[in-house]
């Protein structure tokens, strides 16, 4: 064999090529960007440079193990305002993807989301539609679906119109550090389990944190759900959801709202100027034909949290009459009282206020309630599962 055939033969058989770095700098432009993304190699990083890249197209990765990271979400921005599309500004379909340290601003729809992208890490990366909060903004500024292992940390989103930081169809997932403003929903975990949400800030949204169950999806079951140690106060912002969007419902001045969820327990946070309640827990109201679907909010925990002023400009019908029966503002927690059986429903800890309406069954008018203080059920022996996302995303961030 001569030395060419030999050197083509160990080329075939040798390992893969070493992980690179690839630096694309905005003066390189759009196409540039997107062409790093489609040759990166599993293990590469590509290297966003200060600046502004200015973007008429959507932008999609779906090779494994690749981070992209810039050089900071106010000094590398991807600038979407010029978007010739209706799609997301960042699409991820691949797994172990770290994204980090810079900015989406203005996509036309989504701001960067992730699907069936399993061990995905978003860390620094601020999401902005500028100007006012508007219907026409996409949807959801960070957008996990369909993932096992989620970690979204460090990160801002403002100005979506339906929520910031929603996690959808997913499981092991933490959302921490982050700050969510001016969006419909700042941080919504949707038909997911095991799910971490600590240390967050979520102010000046429609309201603050939401943990759903809907029907008719792929993923059915959510539950499992810890918020803890978060700050939700002045959610004070007009609801700008496009009419018919699940979201378009949710009341003004609302903390934490938990509709029909399996297991979510809610402790040391600090609640404050939530003018509807700080925390609601409520049963699906709508009509469904999912029969997978259970439209009751179940082993729902709240555990002892600090509540400043709060429930004295309730967005709900039958106000008046709301505030005169609770002495001129709702309780820390409102509960609707449909529960699917004795053994099911909201528990409190001790110190915790709360009061059920005592209703009875989905779609039931409150003028129809009949609101009573809730028992204290002892927590002291209770035990939640293991939630939150892997150790080794943590790791990707040190």
């Amino acid at each position: 064999m001569n030395r060419l055939a030999l050197a083509a033969a160990l080329l075939c058989t040798a390992a893969p090529l070493a992980a690179e770095t690839h630096h694309i700098d905005p003066a390189k432009g759009a196409a540039a960007l997107q062409e790093a993304l489609i040759l990166a190699r599993p293990g590469d990083v590509i290297e966003l440079g200060e600046g502004r890249f200015a973007l008429t197209d959507g932008l999609s990765l779906d090779v494994d193990g690749v981070t992209l990271r810039g050089q900071g979400e106010d000094k590398t921005i991807l600038d979407f305002t010029n978007q010739e599309g209706a799609g997301e500004g960042l699409l991820v379909t691949s797994d172990n993807v770290t994204l980090r340290d810079f900015a989406v601003e203005n996509p036309k729809g989504d701001g960067i989301k992730s699907k069936g992208a399993d061990m995905i890490v978003y860390s620094g990366i601020r999401v902005e539609w500028m100007g006012e909060p508007k219907a026409s903004n996409g949807a959801y500024g960070i957008y996990p679906v369909e993932s096992t292992g989620v970690l979204i940390t460090n990160s801002k989103v403002s100005g979506a119109s339906d929520a910031g930081i929603y996690v959808g169809q997913s499981r092991d997932i933490t959302v921490s550090e982050n700050f969510v403003s001016f969006n419909v929903a700042g941080i919504e975990i949707e038909n997911s389990r095991n799910a971490l949400v600590t240390g967050n800030i979520a102010s000046l949204n429609t309201g603050g944190i939401l943990v759903f169950d809907l029907p008719g999806l792929p993923v059915m079951g959510g539950g499992n759900v810890i918020v803890r140690g978060n700050l939700v106060g002045d959610n004070t912002i007009p609801n700008f959801a496009p009419p018919g969007n699940i979201v378009a419902s949710v009341r003004r001045g609302t903390g934490v709202l938990v509709m029909a969820n399996d297991g979510v327990l809610i402790e040391d946070n600090a609640f404050d100027n939530n003018p509807t309640a700080h925390v609601m827990v409520i049963a699906y109201l709508q009509a469904f034909d999912d029969p997978r679907y259970n439209p009751h909010a179940r082993n729902v925990i709240i555990g002892p949290n600090q509540f400043g002023r709060g429930g004295d400009d309730p967005q709900l019908d039958g106000k008046e009459a709301l505030l005169e029966a609770f002495g001129g503002a709702l309780p820390p927690v409102l509960w609707d009282g449909i529960k699917e059986d004795d053994s099911t429903g909201l528990r409190i800890a001790e110190g915790v206020t709360g009061w059920t309406l005592n209703l009875s069954k989905p779609g039931q008018s409150i003028a129809e309630a009949q609101p009573g203080p809730l028992s204290l059920t002892p927590l002291e022996s209770w035990e939640f599962p293991k939630v939150g996302a892997p150790a080794q995303l943590e790791a990707r961030l040190k």
